[in-house]
């Protein structure tokens, strides 16, 4: 038997989160990329085979990725030396033409299989890469979410390849292509989710061998490896707080795994020394943002939370409310994950409140029929919708919706604080991303949003409408009062 021990680091939905911070309850500090970078380098020296990876959102979640569009990102992601990294949903924020420019800055290679340029039917990144370590070759390739689909359906250059079945019909086009008896491992990198991941396992031919499937996008802390249809499933988390490792044993002859452990690693003071050239570097950015955004906008009576995505939150109450009021409309549906903090406050700096809010979309208002109304929170309160990978909202005060979870059935929606009439039209305002992909996230046509025509652009910033909100409301404070209302 020939083997090799390889170890594989890796890390999904970092999302900015350049700066260590000192734990709850004072003394250590734990997460950020000096300390990471540190821990890369203990385990590079210590280990003979280290491959470090990245299943996308490298980007977005803070003012300095934010400022610089990703650039900053990606230079520091340069200096950390991934191995390998798969395109997520946020590398797409800054649009397509910009996310091919970073992808020249980097000197990593970024894979994904199932991104087309239509008309010539050229994939749109590097589908694959072989890496060999220790004599070894390492079959990469990358898979991306369906989200990703939808922020780019407006552009007609792209076409994609994203159900979980196309999804692993790409990944088989990859493996019967270039994987041969000399391919030792093959990982794919995968900006699904969790239950997506588990998905596209069952659907892989065993024949094709793959040994294992490293993922984002759901955020999912795991206690184990999954291990479906012979795939290891692995994810941890987001941010820099912890990083994935796979000490594994890979067999030569057989091309296989045969021997691994799995752990989630957390990055703390005493586990690693920072990287201070890192260090520098960052602050470097730092220092130029902090010139530019460290301004007070405001005072909030409290600190408000935004803990989860999936439930009405302090932050998200304060933030619909602000848009409800600009918009002059019934219902304000803010897309919870637009909201990029876990707190807020409550000193409110101009840098924390961009970091709390980095999309600059316009919104728009429309005008709908109350039973409309209904089969919209119906879409978005249904418990499918609240796994981590679905779309969720925050909305206004006078907002009461009641869904029963037992029954899957929405029991009651109040607007303005009155029952919901099916025949009654209704105001709504929606960001852009959200009109754009309205069947996929509400349930409801652009056609249906637009039939009464009277649709109108609100704002054009919605960065705007927050600032001059937040300067004009001191001492604001939210609490959780039951404007969304899960039934068990």
């Amino acid at each position: 038997m020939n083997t090799r021990k390889f170890t594989i680091l890796h890390s999904n939905d970092m999302h900015g989160d350049f700066f260590a911070e000192v734990a709850e309850g004072g003394g250590k500090l734990i997460g950020g990329l000096a300390l990471l970078s540190g821990y890369i380098n203990n385990v590079r020296q210590e280990e003979e085979n280290v491959l470090y990876v990245i299943s996308g959102d490298m980007v977005q979640g803070n003012v300095i990725d934010s400022e610089y569009k990703g650039i900053s990102t990606v230079e520091i992601m340069n200096y950390l030396a991934p191995d390998v990294v798969a395109l997520g949903n946020h590398e797409f924020d800054y649009g397509l033409p910009h996310l091919l420019f970073l992808e020249k800055m980097a000197r990593f290679p970024i894979v994904n299989a199932n991104l087309y340029i239509k008309k010539y039917n050229q994939r749109l990144m590097k589908p694959y890469i072989i890496l060999n370590k220790a004599t070894f070759d390492i079959l990469f390739t990358g898979i991306i979410t369906e989200k990703v689909m939808d922020s780019i359906a407006q552009d007609p250059l792209i076409s994609s390849f994203v159900s979980i079945e196309e999804a692993s019909h790409e990944v088989g086009k990859i493996c019967n292509a270039y994987k041969d008896s000399d391919i030792d491992l093959t990982i794919l990198l995968t900006h699904i989710g969790l239950d997506s991941d588990i998905e596209l396992a069952k659907l892989l031919n065993p024949e094709w061998g793959v040994d294992m499937i490293i993922g984002g996008h759901s955020h999912s802390i795991l206690t184990q490896p999954l291990l479906v249809n012979g795939v290891l499933i692995a994810q941890c988390g987001t941010g820099t707080d912890q990083v994935g490792r796979f000490d594994i044993v890979v067999d030569d002859d057989t091309n296989s795994i045969v021997e691994y452990k799995w752990q989630i690693v957390p990055i703390d003071d005493a586990i690693a020394e920072p990287d201070e050239d890192l260090t520098e570097y960052i602050n470097s950015y730092k220092k130029l943002v902090d010139q530019k955004y460290n301004t007070i906008i405001c005072k909030l009576a409290e600190k408000l939370t935004h803990p989860v995505r999936e439930a009405e939150t302090a932050l998200g109450n304060l933030y619909a409310d602000a848009f409800a009021e600009n918009g002059e409309c019934d219902v304000m549906l803010l897309g919870s994950g637009s909201i990029r903090v876990k707190e807020l406050g409550p000193l409110v700096s101009l840098s924390d409140f961009l970091s709390s809010f980095p999309y600059n979309e316009h919104i728009r208002r429309f005008y709908i029929k109350g039973s409309q109304l209904k089969r919209i929170f119906s879409h978005i309160m249904r418990p499918e919708n609240r796994t981590g990978e679905g779309e969720c909202f925050q909305v206004n005060t006078g907002i009461k919706a009641v869904y029963n979870d037992r029954t899957k059935n929405l029991e009651a929606l109040h607007a303005k604080g009155k029952p919901v009439d099916d025949d009654k039209d209704y105001s709504v305002c929606l960001q852009a991303y959200h009109f754009d992909n309205a069947q996929a996230n509400l349930n409801i046509s652009k056609d249906e949003l637009l039939a009464s025509g009277e649709s109108r652009v609100v704002t054009t910033s919605a960065h705007d409408v927050l600032d001059e909100y937040l300067r004009n409301n001191q001492n604001a404070i939210r609490r959780i009062e039951g404007r969304l209302i899960y039934k068990k």
